[in-house]
């Protein structure tokens, strides 16, 4: 069926960043006009080769790209508003890794359900995922079931000395596992899945197995790690290699343009200059970098230096939740103390949150804007609420500075509605409630 998007706004994000009134049609999940004539009559030829054209009216609503978020943990959503207060390290020896390492397929899917559902609601539809160490199946399979766009990898961690028992696991289990998930998953559902190696950081990582991961990066693999997001860390990080994440990662052969490290807030100005020339992608999370106490990534100077800058919500136990409009807002606001009022404008964060996750994604010529050929990966957003009348003269900063997940309504994944008119499509809600209070990192809510 084709659909026809009619009376909408639409922030295209193309080349031009034009902003248009004008119907959009979508045909097969793809983005087949824009602003021009949409074909007539609604139902085309004749018999069982008939063409359905649905028409979607969008009169006073805003049609933006889907969101994507860059850096998330699904396998964390059960633990939401369980590990709070505590620093990054003592937040994973304490809380995220004895409860990632008591995950069963059941729970894991429970998890991953739960997060696609809040992230579908608030308009993210594509995300790059860490998983835990094992399940990762079941990751995938959920954002089958529920038709969302993923990006993804099993956490990586062969430190025997870092780890603990339940998470472990060899260099060589770790790196087969790794291959045999992307053997299974990178490209299925019509190319919506795919794989990312995912070592978890510097200091759960043997050097081998970075090397190991650096050579699948040369043959054109996604790298999905953590870099430089703790003091501790980073002092941890020098005492065992004499060096900083950024540039030890670097001489291993973990950088460039399929590479994607989140946070990155404690760099050296070499490190800075690195990322910038080797396009190596910084994954910004404000509210978990908050949250944590880890400190304020200086994302201005990154992308003055030219880095590329994505933005995503991390997990739910450190944020406490997965809403790209708080990053959104977040983000523009809290570097503008140190940099001035104009140090970062709401365009520029809104390409971050579309564009600029996609092309982390290493899919930005697939989604990101709304332009032909592009999949139709959209959320429809109703912005007539007292929050955000009147609209002003900037349709960016309307959305990143007034926006919120309540705003949007609907939302189309290659072309298909996984929400409409506030009810989710693809998924049971209730089902997937119910399963992420029954598996609960706390135990089964009472509340």
């Amino acid at each position: 069926m084709d659909l026809v998007l009619e009376g909408g706004t639409i922030v295209t994000m193309d080349p031009e960043r034009r902003v248009l009134r004008e119907p959009l049609l979508v045909s097969n999940g793809t983005i087949t006009s824009v602003g021009q004539e949409v074909l007539e009559p609604r139902v085309s030829g004749n018999g069982a080769g008939a063409r359905i054209v649905r028409h979607l009216d969008c009169e006073g609503k805003v049609i933006i790209p889907g969101l994507v978020q860059s850096h998330v943990h699904l396998c964390q959503t059960l633990l939401r508003g369980y590990a709070d207060g505590l620093e990054l390290m003592d937040w994973l020896r304490d809380r995220v890794w004895p409860f990632e390492g008591r995950h069963t397929f059941e729970t894991m899917r429970s998890s991953v359900l739960l997060g696609i559902a809040e992230l579908i609601r608030g308009g993210t539809t594509a995300c790059l995922d860490m998983g835990s160490v094992r399940h990762t199946d079941a990751v995938f399979e959920a954002a089958a079931e529920a038709g969302y766009r993923l990006t993804c990898g099993k956490s990586m961690m062969d430190e025997q000395d870092v780890v603990p028992v339940p998470l472990r696991e060899s260099t060589e289990d770790s790196l087969a596992e790794s291959d045999a998930l992307a053997g299974r998953w990178h490209g299925a559902c019509g190319g919506r899945l795919r794989y990312a190696y995912a070592p978890r950081f510097v200091l759960s990582c043997t050097e081998r197995l970075l090397r190991e991961v650096a050579d699948r990066a040369s043959g054109g693999s996604l790298v999905h790690t953590h870099a430089s997001e703790n003091r501790n860390e980073l002092a941890a990080v020098r005492r065992t290699l004499g060096k900083d994440n950024v540039a030890y990662l670097h001489e291993l052969g973990i950088s460039g343009s399929n590479v994607a490290l989140a946070h990155c807030i404690w760099l050296g100005e070499d490190e800075k200059r690195l990322l910038a020339e080797t396009g190596t992608h910084v994954l910004h999370c404000p509210s978990s970098n908050l949250k944590l106490g880890s400190g304020i990534a200086e994302i201005p100077e990154l992308m003055k230096e030219g880095a590329r800058v994505s933005l995503g919500a991390d997990g739910a136990p450190c944020n406490n939740n997965l809403d790209m409009w708080t990053e959104m807002r977040l983000a523009a606001l809290v570097h503008l103390p140190r940099v001035g009022a104009g140090g970062l404008t709401a365009e520029q964060v809104f390409e971050m949150a579309t564009l600029g996750g996609a092309r982390a994604l290493g899919i930005e010529d697939e989604i990101g804007s709304i332009e032909v050929g592009k999949r139709a990966d959209l959320a429809i957003l109703n912005l007539e609420s007292p929050h955000s009348i009147p609209p002003g003269e900037d349709v960016y900063s309307r959305l990143v500075y007034s926006g919120r997940s309540a705003d949007v309504e609907s939302v189309l994944i290659d072309g298909e509605l996984v929400l409409e008119q506030g009810v989710l499509k693809t998924l049971d809600e209730n089902s997937v409630l119910s399963g992420g209070k029954k598996n609960a990192a706390g135990g089964p809510s009472t509340r």
